[in-house]
């Protein structure tokens, strides 16, 4: 699993604070042409926290429900957007929206993405590639807006049960499909560029 360039550090929503979790930095990178590299890299008290084990690759629900790093990727105009959601366990999701929280059909020519774990004292890394094909609308010389996010799950409640973790926390409760959480930029033939900080 290569290095992320230019890892972009994500923050813990204040309302779910976290003090077992010390840092999550995520990055997007273009490869080959045709397929983008979603790398997530999750430090803290592992033995504190809930990774889902290793399970056979497949599409499913509700993966959110424990640890998950998950993007959102929007084209610059209209209000469409399609959420991945990428879990340790090889498991994984892709969602459709026409507009916030508008969810569509699934779009059933999507391909599984190809996730690589490891898991190490101190350290979760997760680097799952997507093709550009499917990203929504996908077509040359277009750029995306992204949003970049993990669910992060405590082993028991004392920790907090659940922390959220994005580019940027727009609203009161944590709400990773707020655009104006998406952040980040993918254009074609480039990496992810940096948010730009208020």
């Amino acid at each position: 699993m290569p290095d992320s360039p230019n890892p972009l550090p994500l923050l813990c929503h204040p309302a779910t604070p976290a003090p077992i979790v010390s840092r999550v930095d995520a990055s997007v990178e273009l490869v080959c042409g045709n397929r983008v590299a979603f790398r997530y890299c999750l430090r803290g008290d592992m033995a504190r926290l809930r990774v889902p084990p290793e399970d056979v690759p497949a599409r499913a629900d509700l993966l959110w429900e424990h640890t998950c790093f998950e993007a959102f990727i929007a084209r610059e105009e209209g209000t469409g957007y399609r959420e991945f959601n990428f879990s340790p366990s090889g498991l994984w999701a892709a969602y459709d929206f026409s507009d916030y929280r508008q969810r569509q059909p699934a779009d059933p020519t999507i391909q599984a993405p190809q996730i690589t774990t490891r898991l190490t004292e101190g350290r979760l890394e997760l680097e799952a590639i997507v093709r550009v094909a499917d990203l929504p609308h996908a077509s040359a010389g277009h750029s995306w807006r992204i949003g970049l996010a993990a669910v992060v799950e405590a082993a028991d409640t004392v920790d907090g049960s659940h922390s959220y973790w994005a580019l940027h926390h727009p609203a009161p409760r944590p709400d990773f499909h707020h655009r104006s959480g998406f952040l980040g930029q993918l254009a074609s033939g480039a990496n992810a560029e940096p948010p730009e900080r208020n």
